[in-house]
């Protein structure tokens, strides 16, 4: 099995072991990008706590589900989007306004749209989860 992009591998995971109503999930492989994309979703309350687990290769993540989550994904391809245009993003990939958070990785770091906004700083979209 080629991983051609790991993030919507774990999006997917952590999506079909919430359809399923499990208590966990176990991520891999595990990448610094994940782990920021997790600590998002995390601060969100959309999963709780997750731990990293070295299994001598990438390692992997196992993730606490809340049953929170409706859908998770990856956005591609990963467009650029300006501070001005991050509502039109929300209205295109959130369900209604205030539900749900666009990931967007900006220079200032891995950061959910609120902040994004707040920082009045844009960057590219990777994920949404509502």
């Amino acid at each position: 099995m080629a991983l051609n992009d790991p993030l919507a591998d774990a999006l997917s995971a952590i999506n079909n072991s919430e359809a399923r109503n499990h208590r966990d999930c176990i991520v891999k492989p595990a990448s610094n990008l994940i782990a920021q994309v997790l600590r998002i979703m995390q601060k969100s309350g959309y999963i709780g706590e997750f731990e990293f687990i070295d299994d001598g290769r990438a390692g992997k993540f196992r993730v606490q589900l809340l049953g929170r989550i409706n859908k998770c994904g990856v956005i591609k391809p990963r467009f650029p989007v300006k501070f001005r245009d991050i509502e039109k993003w929300e209205r295109r990939y959130l369900p209604a306004s205030n539900i749900g958070v666009l990931i967007i990785s900006t220079p200032q770091g891995v950061m959910d749209h609120r902040e994004a906004k707040a920082k009045h700083t844009g960057g590219r979209l990777l994920a949404y989860v509502y």
